[in-house]
This record gives C-alpha cells, sequence and structure tokens, in this order.
C-alpha cells in the first residue's frame, strides 16, 4: 500500500485525464496500459530488488551490489539518482499544501463561496505568500512526524488508512460521476478506442503514453528501492510490482470515470490540467445538487493521494539519509522535514521555479535514473542480471523469464532515451 501510495499521486487524478483528453480517449488508454506493462513493469520490479537484496536505500544499495572496481562509481550515481527525491519534494508538497487548502474550504462549507470567481480564488490564495508557505510547512511536518514514527508504525499504517480510504472516496465518487447526464458519452470517450486518432497521430501517443506509464510510477529517483528494502521476500517481486500497477491503474481510470462524465456534462474542456483541479472542479460542483459535499470528498481524496506520495518518498530521504549518516530515524526526519520546508520556499514565492523543478524531475532526474538503474540489473558492470533475476523471482508469484533481460537492456533504454529526447525537443523547439 505504502508504495501504490508512491506511486497515486496528483498525476493519476488530473494529469492522467488530461493527457487523455488531449489525445482523443480510448486509443491512448490502451497504449498507456501496454506501456505500462512494457516500461513500467520491468524498471519498478528493478528498483524494487536493488532495495530488497541490498536492505539498502538507492545509493548504499548500488554501491553494495556492484563489483569493488565499480562499487565507487555506483555510489556517486546513487547519490545523484537520491538527489531527485529532494527536489521533487520541494515543489510537491507546495501543491499538497494547496490541496489541504481547497479541502479545509470545503469542509467548512465555504466551497459555495467560490461559485463564480474560482480562478481568480485560487490566484488571490497563491498570492498570499505567507499562507502558502504556512500550508507547505503543514505538509512537510506532518510527513516528516510520520517518518519519524518508524515504518511500522508510521508511515505504513498511515498509508494503509489513507490508500483504503482513497479508493473507497475514489468508488463513490464515480458512482455519482456516472448518473450524471452526458456519463454514456463521456465513458464511450474515455474507454472506447478510437483507432483512427491513434493512426492519425502515432508518435505522440506513443511518447505521451511511454512518458505517462514511466513518471506515474514514481521509478528512477530510488524512491521504489527504499519501499522494498523493507520487503518480505515471501512474495516475488514481478508480483508486487503487478499489484503496485493494478492499484496505480485503478486509481487513473477511476479518476477519468469522475472528471469525464462531471466535465462533458457541465461543459468543460478536460485538457485545462491543473486548472481543471482548482479553476474548473469549483465552478462544476457549485452547478451540482450536494456539490459542496461532493467538493469536500473530492479535495480530500486528491489530498490524500498527493500526501500519500510526499510520505513515501519522505520516507525515502529519511531512509537513505540514515543509511549514509547514521543519523538517528527522528532527528533525521525533523532534519528532512525542515530542509524541505526551507528549500520550497522560492517555489512558494516564484510559479517559474515550480515549472522548471518539475521539468527537472520529469525530464532529467526519473529517466535517467531509471536508465541508471536498467544498466546496472543487465550489465556485469553492475549488479548483474543473474543477481537480478533471482532477486525478483524469489517467493510466491510469476517469476522473472529469461528473454526480459534483452529487453531490460536494449528495449527499454531506447525507450527512455526516445521519450527524453521527445520530449527536449517539444519543450525547446
Amino acid at each position: 500500500m505504502l508504495a501504490a501510495g508512491c506511486a497515486v499521486g496528483l498525476g493519476n487524478v488530473w494529469r492522467f485525464p488530461y493527457i487523455v483528453g488531449r489525445n482523443g480517449g480510448g486509443a491512448f488508454v490502451a497504449v498507456y496500459i501496454a506501456c505500462l506493462i512494457v516500461l513500467g513493469l520491468p524498471l519498478l520490479t528493478a528498483e524494487l530488488a536493488i532495495g530488497r537484496r541490498a536492505r539498502l536505500g538507492i545509493a548504499g544499495a548500488l554501491k553494495s551490489l556492484a563489483p569493488p572496481e565499480t562499487s565507487r562509481a555506483w555510489h556517486r550515481i546513487g547519490l545523484a539518482v537520491f538527489a531527485g527525491n529532494f527536489i521533487l519534494m520541494i515543489y510537491y508538497t507546495d501543491i499538497t499544501g494547496w490541496l489541504f487548502r481547497y479541502a479545509g474550504i470545503y469542509f467548512s462549507g465555504g466551497g459555495s463561496g467560490l461559485a463564480g470567481h474560482a480562478s481568480s480564488a485560487f490566484a488571490s490564495f497563491t498570492a498570499q505568500k505567507g499562507m502558502s508557505a504556512a500550508y507547505m510547512a503543514l505538509a512537510a511536518g506532518l510527513a516528516g512526524l510520520a517518518c519519524a514514527a518508524g515504518v511500522a508504525k508510521g508511515v505504513e499504517r498511515i498509508a494503509k488508512f489513507m490508500m483504503a480510504t482513497l479508493l473507497a472516496t475514489l468508488v463513490a465518487l464515480a458512482a455519482k460521476a456516472l448518473t450524471l447526464p452526458a456519463a454514456r458519452e463521456a465513458v464511450e470517450f474515455f474507454l472506447k478506442p478510437d483507432w483512427s486518432v491513434l493512426a492519425a497521430n502515432p508518435c505522440r501517443i506513443l511518447f505521451e503514453a511511454t512518458g505517462q506509464a514511466f513518471f506515474t510510477l514514481s521509478t528512477g529517483i530510488g524512491c521504489m528501492a527504499i519501499l522494498g528494502s523493507y520487503t518480505s521476500r515471501s512474495h516475488s517481486l514481478v508480483k508486487e510490482s503487478l499489484l503496485i500497477i493494478a492499484i496505480d491503474t485503478a486509481v487513473a481510470i477511476l479518476a477519468g470515470l469522475v472528471v469525464f462524465p462531471v466535465c462533458f456534462s457541465y461543459g468543460v474542456d478536460p485538457q485545462e490540467g491543473p486548472g481543471l483541479v482548482f479553476a474548473a472542479m469549483p465552478e462544476i460542483f457549485a452547478q451540482m445538487p450536494g456539490g459542496g459535499a461532493w467538493g469536500a470528498f473530492f479535495f480530500l481524496f486528491l489530498s490524500f493521494a498527493a500526501f500519500t506520495t510526499v510520505m513515501a518518498v519522505f520516507e525515502c530521504l529519511v531512509g537513505g539519509a540514515t543509511d549514509e549518516t547514521r543519523i538517528p530515524r527522528p532527528a533525521c526526519a525533523a532534519l528532512v522535514a525542515c530542509a524541505v520546508a526551507v528549500f520550497s520556499l522560492p517555489c512558494v514565492f516564484s510559479g517559474k521555479v515550480l515549472e522548471w523543478e518539475d521539468f527537472a524531475v520529469s525530464q532529467i532526474w526519473l529517466p535517467a535514473g531509471a536508465l541508471a538503474e536498467a544498466v546496472f540489473v543487465t550489465s556485469r558492470a553492475g549488479w548483474g542480471w543473474k543477481g537480478f533475476r533471482a532477486e525478483a523471482s524469489e517467493g510466491a508469484g510469476p517469476s522473472m523469464p529469461g528473454w526480459v533481460r534483452w529487453h531490460i537492456a536494449v528495449a527499454v533504454p531506447a525507450l527512455i532515451v526516445s521519450a527524453v529526447a521527445f520530449g527536449l525537443w517539444n519543450r525547446w523547439r
């Protein structure tokens, strides 16, 4: 549940519907699910296996599993990969704070006051830098407290509760959305493939589906490695990876079953991205019968989705830092929370900083880290295929087939390099 919570986040709720809408609906969803299996499954399994075998964070794990002659180089690579978690948190906590604020507004009965000026209300809130910083610090502080309590008593227990509540809330929201006037039309657009759309834009759809599949699983910055280090050997990691992907995909599909019927029924463009959450959705809730209650549950669900990711990545930071420094867990959790809060301030005060930090993580750290891990588990200069396959296959459940070695060694790096090249070209063209 904790690993699934790390994968489930804002991308499942607003990014997934936005990209589906931009790429024609059901055909994109089919390609996306294929990419999860082809690209996401081997990379997720690799990162979990690295952590479970070494029982360390990503930097220490790469160092301990590599041959002596290359261990120092892999340790440096691991530290660079690990740094991506910190970059992610110094803008993700800011967005999580916004969601806390909106959940509070709706639960206090103030959601109806957003009707007619939701966009300006959101702009006004983000312009109040002190309040934004306070909510950001709240998100960082709560995550630090959860990590200080330990894995079993803190982050794992909270993640189980939040993920169960998140799924129940999302099912209730989807059930409500499917009763709206344009629900049938929306579901057909979302889940019925129109292959002519794919034929018209095959490269764009393939690259965007690859990117969404890759980034939604949070592989490539070592977060799954630290969670893998806590995993028992009673189940194969292929099985664990399939379960994580299944939960992550279920949340994305349910989110689409909420967003698309609501947007189609109330005439809102689902391609609005972040504005869909903070500007368009409050206007929609204002028009719905009982919209205040549904808005409260929607923002509660979104807050839980964001916070489970924050908590899981904090655990990676705390666990990895304790491996490297041997600082006691409570003190390390406090230091991480303070550091994240302080270094998040530039993001609070400038939207351009948030944009660049998101770009750095999504287009540089995640792909580069995943590429390094693919090389590490298939190359003799790293851990090597034999050790990785044995670790991934240990326990009840499906084992790692031998032919997958060439897939991870050749096809996966080619897909990653292509996705990065397309992303960079698309940004600076």
